[in-house]
């Protein structure tokens, strides 16, 4: 647009006024207003376009932001659309243990055998033998830092009487009782199955579900190695020390999925939980992560609201159907979508990190227990 200075905007309105006293008032009136228009114009300009590079493909995207002191959803894309969960299963199993270990049932020196179905399951593992067995309080590292299947399911087959499947049944009763309404289990681990499911949505409550219910055992998803038999133990989740204010709290993986991560930010008066699935990489998911904590830490403003995503391998793109406002809660939101996530490729092994085993490329928000 052509620039206009002040000196030659005055110049043209005296040049207006002084036009003959026979020009029509309505004339006047006419130029005077083009004239405004025109300096009005060319010393505005319209805001910025708000872009947020998604790093993953949109079918496997998903993700919210919430406010875990209120409540209220800060951000979310494709929040209801079912995804595979990878790991973040062991979230639900760690929740079943502790139930268990409050209600006296176990304790944390009691000990959980490995059964042959345990120790077969593929990485990653601690690589237990059958009749081995592991205390409570290092299959809960186990599986926090270093998501091992085979504790996850040694844990399963206890806590379910000797039965995987009758565990998965009882976690997703649990997942049904915390209003994880798009979530169905069908292992205690996360290996791929084509009916086990969930949404990010789903995740963001079992994520507060967790720290609201059992504050006391909260500080195992803070813990980034464990000593076992010896060794140390370094887990995957890298967001924990990289973010002021992280504390949790589980990573996941499958080829399925992509990479998947729940993340707890409390810090200065601010308590977010944040649910990423579907990342090409541990470390572009990782990235978006802390992106959405600034965002989300930042002024709330109605470009900041709406941004645009641009996907990987894609151009800039409108908002999806699943760009919702900012100031929908968790509460009351309607049922999940029906989408089934792709197909999954047999013996994809659950990890939270490819390792060289890996042949890989209005209610209340938590209902009263």
């Amino acid at each position: 647009m052509r620039y206009v200075s002040l000196r030659a905007s005055q110049q043209q309105f005296r040049a207006v006024l002084s036009y003959p006293r026979s020009l029509p008032l309505l004339r006047k009136l006419v130029a005077l207003l083009a004239l405004l228009a025109l300096v009005a114009g060319c010393t505005t300009a319209a805001p910025p376009e708000s872009v947020l590079t998604v790093p993953a493909q949109p079918q496997k995207y998903a993700a919210i932001v919430v406010d875990a002191s209120t409540g209220k959803t800060l951000f979310e894309v494709n929040s209801r659309s079912q995804r595979y969960p990878a790991s973040l299963t062991k979230m639900m199993t760690l929740y079943m243990l502790f139930e268990a270990m409050e209600s006296g049932r176990v304790t944390k020196q009691t000990q959980i055998p490995v059964s042959d179905h345990a120790a077969s399951q593929p990485p990653t593992k601690l690589r237990f033998r059958r009749g081995e067995t592991i205390d409570v309080d290092s299959a809960i590292r186990a599986m926090v830092v270093k998501s091992a299947n085979d504790v996850a399911v040694a844990v399963g087959e206890y806590l379910g009487g000797g039965s995987e499947d009758q565990f998965a049944a009882m976690m997703t009763a649990k997942a049904r009782s915390l209003g994880m309404t798009g979530t169905n289990f069908r292992n205690a681990c996360g290996l791929p199955d084509d009916g086990q499911v969930t949404t990010a949505r789903d995740m963001a409550v079992l994520g507060m579900a967790l720290e609201k219910r059992f504050p006391q055992h909260f500080h195992y998803f803070s813990e980034s190695d464990f000593m076992f038999r010896g060794r140390l133990v370094r887990g995957h989740n890298d967001m924990l020390g990289r973010v002021r204010g992280v504390d949790g709290i589980k990573t996941g993986y499958i080829r399925a999925s992509g990479y998947n991560i729940v993340t707890s930010y409390n810090a200065d008066g601010r308590h977010l939980i944040v649910v990423v699935m579907g990342a090409d990489t541990a470390r572009q998911r990782n990235d978006h992560v802390e992106a959405l904590i600034q965002r989300s830490l930042g002024p709330v403003t109605a470009d900041a609201a709406q941004p645009r995503l641009m996907y990987s391998g894609q151009q800039p793109a409108s908002p999806p159907p699943g760009l919702s406002p900012p100031d929908s809660g968790l509460p009351g939101l309607p049922p999940p979508e029906s989408a089934t996530p792709a197909s999954t490729q047999p013996g994809q092994p659950a990890s939270d990190f490819p390792s060289p085993d890996l042949a890989s490329p209005g209610a209340p928000l938590l209902p009263t227990q």
